[in-house]
């Protein structure tokens, strides 16, 4: 009997189920529970390995910078990360206020790996979520103009509950990149949220964007109901190569 039910199960991928049930024979205590007690313990198993697997490609699909955890964040006093507010923005309401995020400071302090664990956060939570380099994005969408897929790759921007657009403002934008950003704004407006994430101070987003009137129009959009996360201090990367220095001096 107990052969014939595991291989339903698995005919019927009820995985989670599977493992559970195994685990209970093989310890002996299946014959200890009550019906309902086993039926919630195989239930339990079930909801974890599905809700374990639909998150593992929500991480997969949203392509992340780096693997990130909000516990593993930084929050040294020299960076002026304000632990509380960003503790505040992990419980993603942001996103359920269709709110953005705008994360600033200068190179290896820590911006991308920030927004990565939010992003990551916000997998564990359901939202759906893309990564995207700025440089590469726009690259992207000239291609995707030249090949006539634009239209399929703005439409899976304007899906995602949160899109995560890295070092914006490295280089300023040609009309061609300007008039996709645009696009993506206005689509997402009121609808979704977004995070930047950017050596560029805020206050100079407007030369990076340039021609007046689409830079007023985007950044209208994006700065009215950001939050926004400075941070200052010593580049973490030369900080951690400095320590690696010193332990093969003393080594």
């Amino acid at each position: 009997m107990n052969e014939q039910t595991l291989s339903r199960m698995r005919q019927m991928k009820l995985h989670g189920m599977v493992r559970a049930f195994l685990t209970s024979l093989e310890s002996e205590k299946a014959e200890s529970y009550t019906a309902d007690q086993l039926l919630s313990i195989l239930i339990d198993s079930e909801w974890d390995e599905r809700y374990n697997r639909k998150m593992e490609r929500s991480i997969k699909g949203a392509s992340f910078r780096y693997k990130a955890s909000i516990e593993q964040i930084s929050f040294d006093d020299n960076r002026l990360a304000d632990k509380n507010q960003i503790l505040r923005l992990a419980d993603c309401e942001f996103i359920k206020r269709k709110e953005n995020i705008l994360i600033t400071g200068s190179t290896g302090v820590g911006k991308s790996y920030i927004a990565s664990a939010l992003g990551h956060q916000a997998c564990a939570l359901g939202y759906k979520i893309l990564y995207q380099h700025t440089s590469k994005l726009f690259a992207r969408l000239k291609m995707a103009k030249a090949d006539g897929s634009y239209l399929k790759e703005i439409a899976k921007m304007e899906k995602q509950d949160l899109l995560i657009i890295d070092d914006f403002g490295i280089q300023p934008l040609d009309a061609q990149s300007r008039s996709s950003l645009m696009e993506i704004i206005e689509d997402r407006h009121g609808k979704t949220s977004t995070l930047f994430t950017s050596q560029v101070p805020v206050n100079k987003w407007f030369e990076v964007i340039g021609e007046q009137t689409i830079a007023d129009a985007i950044l209208d959009r994006i700065v009215h109901n950001a939050h926004r996360v400075e941070l200052k201090g010593e580049s973490l990367r030369k900080k951690r190569n400095k320590l690696h220095e010193e332990e093969q001096v003393e080594h």
